[in-house]
């Protein structure tokens, strides 16, 4: 059972349970600038970074594990940054009872626990039935980021993408090299890939019609 935050970190860190039903953005964020959502955020390498080189794009990140997600939450805070908030909890609950149809410019899903036993699969957060849920909170046009570095797992994603006529694939987007220990876009990313292990990479845009 998840231990409720020990810490003050209203409003950086909410739990799902704080939230009354479908959340009006712009009373959220108290601004009309548009929401990315980021889930499965961590400890909030990619959320923090774009909250900090994007300041006119909203970021939610959505955690369930709320050790991580309140540690996302701390930068934030200590940042005091306005356009940053983290969920505490399952995404798949957040888009059914939380995040309103067409209301969000871009979802990211980074480095998805693979859980690699077959027996336990079903627990992969990547399926149909997050594609359904992101096609309703996705504004028409809007994109669908994921990157892994599990192969057989990006073509699982790939697959499920590629073929839904919902969605149209775009490039892929190009590796670059890392600046500093902070350039990438994930935590995880950067332990991947110091080890020299690839990364895959996907990017889809909803249709408009």
């Amino acid at each position: 059972m998840q231990r409720e935050p020990t810490e003050d970190l209203q409003p950086y860190f909410l739990t799902l349970n704080d939230l009354n039903g479908l959340v009006d953005w712009k009373e959220f964020f108290a601004n009309d600038n548009p929401v990315e959502l980021d889930v499965g955020s961590g400890r909030g390498l990619f959320l923090v970074n774009a909250t900090i080189s994007r300041p006119e794009t909203n970021f939610l990140g959505i955690e369930i594990d709320y050790r991580e997600g309140r540690h996302a939450a701390r930068k934030l805070q200590k940042r005091e940054l306005p356009n940053g908030r983290v969920w505490g909890g399952d995404g798949r609950i957040a888009f059914d009872k939380h995040i309103r149809p067409q209301s969000v410019a871009a979802i990211h899903v980074y480095f998805p626990d693979p859980w690699w036993k077959k027996k336990h699969r079903r627990r992969r957060v990547f399926t149909d039935e997050l594609v359904d849920q992101m096609v309703t909170a996705l504004v028409p046009g809007g994109f669908v980021h994921s990157w892994t570095d599990v192969e057989d797992y990006f073509e699982v994603i790939q697959s499920l993408m590629d073929n839904d006529t919902r969605f149209e694939t775009m490039p892929q987007p190009v590796e670059r090299e890392a600046q500093h220990d902070l350039d990438y876009q994930t935590s995880f990313e950067r332990k991947k890939r110091q080890a020299g292990c690839p990364i895959y990479r996907g990017l889809w845009r909803l249709q408009n019609g």
